[in-house]
């Protein structure tokens, strides 16, 4: 099988059309489909911080419907599903984008998109292993000690967050050390969730977020050919929120 692993998305449903385009993807069933049977993997994290989060999550909806989603869910989309449930969620660093499209549907629209994606997020499993176990999907990255273990509130939290250490950076978003740099597995891990301005390869691992939603671009990695493709973001370019690694 042969993949096409997109970035976090965050609500930039017309850049993920102009890259799954690029990428050779059709659209004549209303889902995207690729003539040569490639299929697509989301690192998570498409909704929140953009202007078309429902829209992108109705195609998601779709996919998973047929069948065909893969799909490793990240912290924003952990947090857009509390709030689907009605627990108290503050509605900041990027949810209120889509809160506030939920603001502008019907009440019944609005509670039917809440329930459907509560189903949604209620089917994903935590990450995704592919390819006999060589390739590896999470949101935020994974220890090679956690790969296939039992499930526990620890490995949720490192692939939603990554490797948090309970501080804060100035902006108000979590601390996180580089586990990648200290990564010696044998699967090749793909993930997002820090945006960098470049896929950022390291120790059989790559970070595919090149932060459209911050005027970066939308990438995919295609696999197993590591063949890169990008679009440029449509978005206002907002450098602070680019990590630079050392």
């Amino acid at each position: 099988m042969k993949y096409d692993i997109v970035g976090d998305i965050h609500g930039c449903y017309d850049e993920f059309m102009h890259l799954i385009d690029k990428l050779g993807y059709e659209m004549i069933t209303g889902i995207p489909l690729h003539p040569d049977g490639r299929s697509l993997v989301f690192v998570g994290d498409t909704m929140d911080r953009g202007p078309q989060s429902i829209k992108m999550l109705n195609l998601l909806f779709k996919i998973q419907d047929e069948h065909t989603l893969y799909y490793s869910p990240g912290n924003h989309c952990n947090k857009l599903y509390r709030f689907s449930k009605g627990n108290q969620v503050q509605p900041t660093h990027g949810l209120e984008t889509t809160v506030a499209e939920l603001d502008a549907l019907s009440s019944d629209a609005r509670k039917h998109f809440l329930t459907r994606y509560r189903q949604f997020y209620e089917a994903l499993p935590l990450y995704h292993t592919l390819n006999e176990g060589n390739l590896i999907i999470a949101h935020a990255g994974i220890r090679e000690e956690m790969i296939g273990a039992p499930y526990s509130e620890k490995i949720r939290v490192f692939v939603l967050y990554g490797d948090i250490t309970g501080q804060k950076l100035p902006d108000g978003r979590p601390l996180r050390r580089d586990w990648a740099k200290h990564y010696k597995g044998t699967p090749f891990i793909v993930y997002g969730h820090t945006p960098v301005k470049e896929v950022r390869f390291v120790n059989n691992s790559a970070n595919v977020d090149t932060g459209c939603v911050f005027g970066g671009k939308l990438t995919a990695l295609r696999y197993p050919e590591m063949e890169i493709v990008s679009v440029p973001s449509l978005q206002p370019f907002v450098p602070e929120k680019f990590t630079a690694f050392v």
